[in-house]
């Protein structure tokens, strides 16, 4: 912890724009940096990155809906160990947007909420009490 988090920020205009511009291609660029991001700061390996985008377009995007009631979950334990002051739970209105066909209302929530969360990561002090050593030299 106590990482640059900052990097890892995107403009959520940028976001969507890229998505739309490339007719869907940078969502699956996205799609995989999110879930490589997410379950390596959570220790969350339930998501695999680049078997999601596969299973994803193996299902046509029916995987897809598994995927964002999964990251919401990963995004939970995300936040939890930030120390995030208001945790944020979007899985059911992730897989509603889903289903009608909005990812893209879902990619700018989920942006916007991490954007968030790395700014808070960033504030985390690493835990000093590792270092302490109670031995002493007499």
């Amino acid at each position: 912890m106590g990482g640059n988090y900052a990097k890892q920020q995107r403009s959520v205009l940028m976001v969507i724009l890229l998505t739309i511009i490339t007719c869907g291609i940078y969502y699956f660029f996205w799609f995989y940096q999110v879930t490589k991001e997410l379950t390596e700061y959570s220790e969350d390996d339930r998501l695999s990155p680049g078997l999601s985008v596969v299973l994803t377009i193996v299902t046509c995007g029916f995987y897809q809906i598994y995927w964002w009631y999964r990251i919401a979950d990963v995004f939970v334990s995300a936040q939890q160990k930030a120390k995030y002051p208001r945790v944020n739970d979007n899985k059911i209105l992730f897989v509603v947007l889903t289903l009608f066909g909005l990812d893209i209302i879902n990619m700018a929530i989920l942006q916007s909420d991490m954007n968030q969360l790395w700014k808070q990561a960033d504030q985390i002090v690493p835990n000093q009490a590792a270092d302490f050593d109670d031995w002493t030299d007499y």
